[in-house]
């Protein structure tokens, strides 16, 4: 795969888990009605934004592993939750994942031999 289909890939992976975080906590399935505090793991997730638009390869290398916290995130409500959450959960995973294969790829595809 090419440099610029893997930052493009990444870059979805990353805005759809930024949405999915936010839908999740104000409307889909929050710990509380109304919204909960737990919106605000979405804030992490909008530090690596502006590299990855710019497909910088720093950005890259290091939100790979920030994006890990919410795979581990995603495993844990996956086997806590029932119902609705635990389909969220599995989205999170998804979304997670294929930001961090994308990332992974992208640094390796830009590294200078």
């Amino acid at each position: 795969m090419t440099p610029a289909l893997l930052a493009r890939a990444a870059l979805t992976s990353l805005l759809a888990l930024i949405a999915l975080c936010l839908a999740w906590e104000l409307w889909l399935a929050p710990l509380r009605p109304g919204g909960s505090w737990l919106v605000l793991k979405t804030v992490p997730l909008l530090a690596p934004l502006f590299g990855v638009l710019h497909a910088r390869r720093y950005t890259f290398q290091w939100s790979a592993m920030l994006v890990l916290g919410y795979i581990a995130e995603g495993v844990v409500r996956m086997a806590s939750e029932s119902g609705i959450s635990r389909w969220l959960a599995a989205l999170e995973i998804l979304f997670a994942f294929g930001y961090f294969l994308a990332a992974v790829c992208y640094a390796r595809a830009t590294r200078q031999t």
